[in-house]
């Protein structure tokens, strides 16, 4: 990958984001991590090395500055909540993501997530990941 390329990466306070990270930037590449609370990235030996961006998925005004000049974003977001309306929480989430992506001409989203078989039951949970 390239030098120049600017990956936003997700999740990153959680096991495969915090774990993607190292691995992007061993390659070369410049990342920006959007979070909601900087102080959990706290002790990483990485933080000092990528751009920080604050922001959440359900406030997609958040987004904007998280997606400037991002060429590749790692969406690592999976929602499991308690209550009836966990699968519209996540359903919601990624479509304001990928609203902001495509405002900021986000060339690739890579998604990371269980979808389950779409040609069995699935749970509400699942069925919003396909949508």
């Amino acid at each position: 990958m390239s030098e120049t390329r600017l990956i936003l990466v997700t999740g990153s306070t959680g096991y495969i984001g915090g774990r993607l990270v190292p691995r992007l930037l061993e390659a070369g590449c410049r990342i920006r991590v959007l979070v909601r609370d900087g102080s959990r990235l706290q002790g990483r030996q990485w933080l000092d090395i990528v751009e920080l961006a604050v922001g959440n998925v359900e406030q997609p005004e958040t987004l904007t500055s998280a997606m400037k000049s991002v060429e590749v974003a790692y969406y690592l977001i999976h929602g499991l909540y308690s209550g009836a309306d966990f699968h519209q929480w996540d359903l919601n989430a990624a479509r304001n993501f990928g609203a902001a992506a495509k405002a900021a001409g986000v060339r690739r989203i890579i998604y990371l997530g269980g979808l389950g078989d779409s040609s069995s039951k699935l749970s509400k949970h699942l069925r919003s990941r396909h949508e």
